[in-house]
């Protein structure tokens, strides 16, 4: 997510200098995708303590009422889009489909509820559950073992090279798909296939499918 539409809010809603709110809206990120739950507080104390401590002194009060802002604004960004629910929906009929995603498990929990994910994939795996994260092959070879299939009958569909794609090499499965967050990124020869966005998917998927797993991973923002 942008920084943004958070400047936006933090400038016109609440009165703070562009300056200040840009700069306000990027400590809060980083400190949030550097430590996204923290148990010690409730799921939604937490973003709210960290835009606490973004917020210079004298706009503290507010930082409730902006984190509830951001939270809103934070699953319309990462919500499925009308296509890409018809591309999961139309994989479904041929394919086994599994959710691979790193990071705490009560943070991811919410993000996977809240986007109603579970209702796409046959088998969701959090890094936070589980021993290992990606790109370690282990945290792969689980999800085809919970699909019941072999992981060379596997693809494994992601933004992100260090672990996606790396992942899905080590863990030897059939093929990696990569879907570049980027432009400037497409220069790569570790993925099989390398595609724009991910309806484009179905173009570089066999003909007569077999019983597989395509794992794709939502953007941890």
């Amino acid at each position: 997510m942008s920084h943004i539409p958070l400047v936006e809010i933090l400038h016109q809603q609440y009165g703070l200098p562009k300056d200040i709110a840009s700069e306000s809206a990027a400590t809060f990120l980083s400190t949030f995708r550097a430590q996204p739950d923290d148990e010690t507080y409730a799921l939604d104390e937490w973003p709210a303590h960290l835009w606490r401590n973004s917020l210079p002194k004298n706009y503290r009060h507010i930082a409730k009422k902006v984190s509830e802002e951001w939270l809103k604004l934070r699953f319309q960004y990462l919500a499925l889009t009308p296509d890409v629910i018809h591309l999961l929906e139309t994989l479904r009929e041929d394919y086994l489909l599994g959710l691979i995603t790193n990071g705490p498990s009560r943070a991811q929990w919410q993000k996977i509820d809240r986007l109603n994910l579970r209702d796409y994939f046959d088998c969701v795996l959090v890094s936070g559950d589980l021993p290992w994260e990606k790109p370690d092959q282990n945290i792969f070879l689980e999800a085809c073992k919970l699909l019941n299939v072999e992981a060379r009958t596997c693809i494994m569909v992601g933004d992100k090279l260090e672990t996606d794609i790396k992942g899905g090499k080590e863990a030897e499965l059939g093929g990696t798909v990569w879907i570049p967050l980027q432009q400037d990124e497409m220069e790569s020869d570790l993925p099989d296939f390398t595609i724009n966005k991910v309806t484009e998917l179905p173009e570089v998927l066999p003909a007569s499918p077999r019983l597989k797993r395509s794992a794709h991973v939502t953007n941890d923002c």
